[in-house]
């Protein structure tokens, strides 16, 4: 036993003296023996003849893994958290949310200072924002306060640069240390960096910024948003060059690029490697040299013939005819070159490591781009060629939704930056991320109207619900008399024996008070009046009383049989996005006078229904009051048939379709046309088959009377200050009218559905 524990002892023994004599070396090496941490940075080798070796970079720079002027991510981190102070603001703690519980999300710009000039970019913006729905003039009902200072451009380099914003943004009493403020940048450091400093501390400020460094972006709190030229439309803006639901050709090439080639500094390394993946067939990647003052100093042997290849082909053509596009990081993480993509329907496979990519919060770039890494280069063609047709097409699509919906305007990416930060707001009742990547689009969605899908025309289709069965008669009654007229009254009885009839609701817009019950017609429906403020935007607002999807506007005067009413509204259960009527009238493109037209006639060709008799979904009534800024309500107060046009216009804006006749009988026909000219006055038929129809030949006709030549007058007037306001003209022309089946067929009218419509 003695011997046993003898031998057990010599062999630990003599394992410890091993393990000492052999790997004490390695083990001193440990902060553990030696008394000190380990070094962080890599301990590169002693070479014996290091003094024989030339140094071409030191440690620091071999740290930085290829680009010298590349700072480290601690670096980074370091130089970023020296500039904003508040790194760790969140809503909750940097914003007061107290200021929009009374007046809601309300956003108040700075006046303008004597002496102190904006950009027209920062002018667009501003703009945009006191045209919106969110202004207002007032400090005390503000949310969020908006600076006049341009702080877009902060490169201390550039002619735009505002000297001593700290100064100046102290000075206001309104300031607070930044808290529940929105400063916008486009442009921020200088060369050789280009680092995130602004130059002043924005304190606990929401930063709306492109090119965001994700390690800098503070999530939830701050808003990524594109970088965009100072070209970029206020409004409206060019539609993408893939139409909806349409199908692409196959394009002549795979993967192009065309830009700029950095020869030193900072994204140079990603634009010098794009030579490789250009095979002069279906991938072409051109860079030249030739751009600052001195790019012959610094240029390489590639640089002659580069420039010579880069001339050959055409920057447009090259977008026109790709799938994808190659969007390398500049100076900056971002470029122009990811709006040009998205709107030329090129897909954009992004190589910018580290960019928060815009509106990143609400949309899903994973639909619309291919975000490939700069280190992976080579991999981009094979990457791209494995992508299913159907996938690509899905891209494409994706693209041009994205693009008409949130960047094709100065007004669009303000407001989508409005918009998510008012989200952040009130969570429970913000849109789903869905919303934000499906037709419409986050802007047309308002979540204070509902958050249940199935309570939105345009979602119907894609989520497999349903309108009720039921609709709501919304008559507008404005009698100067103050009683009931006969017209009035065959109108509830014709639409109180609907079927489909759930309940008539009147808006009294009289300077008399409304009959007494007594004298109102007895119905199986219940019949509610309400009085109106004698206001045309009335007709449109969201009243409590009516419940039900569907709502069928009436004039009081307008002469309709229950089997009209029965057929349209099953026609609007099919079309429930849609504005379904009987009334109609064309827009037409005047080139001799240069601006939008519109006439009355009975043509083949229709892109407004009037509300005097039609069939549309309760959601607009809420768009209408809520979406719209309060000066389009005005203009439309103020000028007589306007509103009808208006909300044909909104509806348009937001289905991108135009709206659906419906049978009308031959003598409602004769008597609304009569009427029509009779008001309006008429013009020539626009021809058929084209968006913007071009003018008639034949000139106006002349309006009976002075009231119809003023009432036709104001009805161009405004649309052409709508087509203004908007920014385009949103009216889609269609020739399409529905009838019922057998409708004027040689067959028993005991076949038919609805005879009484061919009387």
């Amino acid at each position: 036993m003695q011997t046993r524990k003898k031998y057990i002892f010599l062999t630990f023994l003599a394992s410890w003296l091993l393990l000492f004599l052999f790997g004490g070396d390695q083990l001193r090496r440990f902060a553990f023996f030696s008394g000190r941490k380990a070094e962080a940075r890599r301990n590169w080798p002693h070479w014996t003849d290091r003094s024989l070796l030339k140094s071409f970079a030191d440690a620091e720079e071999l740290q930085r893994d290829g680009d010298p002027s590349l700072l480290s991510p601690r670096e980074r981190r370091a130089a970023w958290l020296s500039v904003y102070r508040s790194s760790r603001c969140r809503m909750e703690t940097c914003f007061d949310f107290s200021r929009c519980e009374k007046h809601g999300f309300k956003v108040f710009t700075y006046p303008q200072e004597r002496g102190q000039p904006v950009s027209e970019t920062y002018g667009k913006i501003l703009s945009s924002i006191e045209r919106s729905r969110y202004h207002t003039a007032d400090p005390e009902e503000a949310c969020l306060f908006v600076l006049s200072i341009d702080t877009l451009d902060r490169d201390h380099l550039s002619g735009q640069y505002v000297r001593n914003v700290d100064e100046k943004i102290r000075g206001f009493p309104l300031w607070n240390g930044g808290r529940n403020h929105l400063i916008f940048n486009l442009y921020s450091g200088t060369w050789p960096d280009y680092a995130g400093d602004l130059g002043f501390d924005i304190g606990q400020a929401i930063l709306a910024k492109a090119s965001f460094d994700t390690e800098s972006f503070r999530p939830g709190f701050d808003v990524s948003i594109p970088l965009f030229s100072k070209g970029h439309p206020q409004r409206g803006g060019d539609r993408g060059w893939l139409y909806q639901d349409s199908v692409p050709p196959k394009k002549k090439y795979l993967l192009v690029f065309k830009g700029k080639r950095y020869l030193t500094g900072i994204g140079s390394s990603t634009r010098n490697a794009l030579h490789h993946i250009h095979n002069g067939k279906d991938i072409i990647s051109l860079t030249t040299c030739k751009h600052g003052k001195d790019w012959e100093k610094h240029k390489d042997t590639r640089c002659d013939k580069d420039n010579i290849d880069y001339e050959r082909f055409d920057y447009q053509e090259l977008l026109h005819n790709s799938t994808f596009c190659i969007v390398p990081r500049g100076r900056r993480l971002g470029s122009f070159r990811f709006l040009e993509a998205l709107q030329a329907a090129c897909i954009p496979v992004l190589l910018s490591d580290g960019w928060e990519l815009p509106f990143a919060e609400a949309i899903d770039w994973g639909k619309a781009a291919v975000v490939g890494s700069e280190r992976l280069l080579l991999q981009i063609p094979s990457a791209v060629r494995c992508i299913h047709p159907e996938r690509v097409l899905a891209f494409q699509q994706q693209t041009q939704f994205l693009w008409d919906a949130y960047f094709s305007s100065v007004d669009k990416i303000v407001h989508t930056t409005l918009e998510i930060i008012k989200d952040r707001l009130s969570p429970h009742r913000s849109r789903s991320r869905f919303v934000w990547n499906a037709l419409p689009g986050g802007l047309l969605v308002l979540p204070d109207f509902s958050t249940h899908l199935g309570d939105f025309p345009f979602y119907y289709l894609q989520r497999g619900y349903s309108p009720s069965k039921k609709f709501t008669a919304f008559i507008r009654a404005v009698s100067q008399a103050g009683s009931l007229s006969q017209s009035i009254l065959r109108l509830i009885q014709a639409v109180s024996a609907s079927q489909y009839c759930a309940q008539i609701v009147v808006l009294w817009s009289c300077e008399k008070p409304p009959p007494p019950s007594r004298k109102w017609p007895q119905t199986m429906v219940p019949l509610t009046i309400i009085q109106g403020r004698r206001q045309l935007s009335d007709r449109f607002f969201p009243f409590e009383a009516i419940q039900t999807d569907a709502v069928l506007s009436l004039d009081d005067d307008t002469s309709l049989s229950t089997s009209e009413v029965d057929f349209a509204f099953l026609v609007w259960r099919s079309f429930p996005e849609r504005i379904v009527g009987f009334p109609t009238q064309s827009h037409f493109w005047d080139p001799e006078q240069g601006r939008w037209g519109y006439t009355s006639r009975w043509t083949n060709e229709l892109s407004i229904v009037l509300t005097a008799a039609a069939f549309y979904h309760r959601y607009y009534h809420s768009l209408f009051t809520e979406y719209l800024p309060a000066g389009l309500r005005e203009l439309v107060d103020g000028l007589a048939a306007c509103e009808d046009i208006l909300m044909n216009v909104l509806v348009a804006a937001v289905t991108k379709l135009p709206p659906i006749k419906v049978t009308q009988r031959k003598q409602n026909k004769e008597a609304v046309a009569q009427q029509a000219e009779c008001r309006d006055g008429a013009a020539g038929t626009p021809p058929p088959g084209q968006r913007s129809p071009s003018a008639p030949h034949s000139a106006p006709a002349k309006a009976k009377g002075t009231a119809g030549s003023r009432r036709f007058s104001q009805r161009q007037g405004c649309l052409n200050r709508l087509a203004d306001w908007f920014g385009y003209m949103p009216l889609v022309s269609s020739q399409l009218r529905l009838d019922p089946v057998l409708f004027k067929d040689q067959v028993s009218v005991l076949r038919k559905k609805y005879p009484s419509l061919e009387k």
